[in-house]
């Protein structure tokens, strides 16, 4: 499947330093409409968040005016520094921090974690090793809310794809599996990819 097909990916740090964010595909200033839809249903309304390859951190900004405390995260020092300027600016309080997930300086545990588009450009060997560290960063009863690229989406360019059954495959051993969605994948492209909401819980 086209999941195991080697993927090639830009330098994260060269393409923030090199093009406007607003231009960035995956772009999107609004909550994800899925993940705000989430939250509602669940009534969630504050907690400890974690927003894991924050990009432009617009989602990291969006859940702090939802009254969450956020740490953001992001493989480039470039993406960090422009999203830590533009929070400033709003007068939002959230804590930046470069970081690879895959070797992470993470020392405390979430409520939340939501993850837009890490997990699925990594490398198909690293993803267990992602599961077993992002489970470590959950909070018992914890959930982490993924969205990646559905295998409904044609192509293999861009990052991999994935069906509902891979996901619970890759995650089941760690997390409980509550819900899969097709969706789309909110950005600048036309028209928007095809995506999997996916929502997971940490048990005791």
């Amino acid at each position: 499947m086209s999941a195991d097909v080697k993927h090639e990916f830009p330098r994260w740090e060269a393409l923030y330093r090199e093009h406007e964010i607003e231009s960035m595909h995956w772009f999107n200033p609004e909550l994800d409409d899925d993940l705000k839809n989430a939250l509602d249903e669940l009534g969630w309304r504050d907690g400890i968040a974690l927003d894991l390859g924050t990009g432009p951190g617009t989602q990291a900004m969006q859940l702090a005016r939802r009254g969450f405390g956020v740490t953001a995260t992001d493989i480039s020092g470039t993406a960090i520094r422009l999203a830590r300027g533009e929070a400033e600016k709003q007068g939002l309080e959230i804590t930046w921090q470069q970081d690879d997930i895959l070797d992470t300086r993470l020392d405390r545990q979430f409520d939340l974690i939501f993850d837009r588009g890490c997990f699925h450009v990594l490398a198909p060997e690293r993803r267990q090793e992602y599961v077993s560290i992002v489970g470590g960063l959950l909070k018992t009863g914890g959930h982490l809310f993924l969205k990646c690229f559905s295998h409904l989406q044609p192509g293999e360019q861009g990052p991999y794809r994935f069906t509902p059954e891979q996901i619970r495959e890759v995650f089941g051993r760690w997390l409980r599996v509550l819900s899969i969605q097709e969706t789309i994948y909110q950005g600048t492209l036309d028209p928007l990819p095809r995506a999997l909401f996916c929502m997971m819980r940490r048990e005791g």
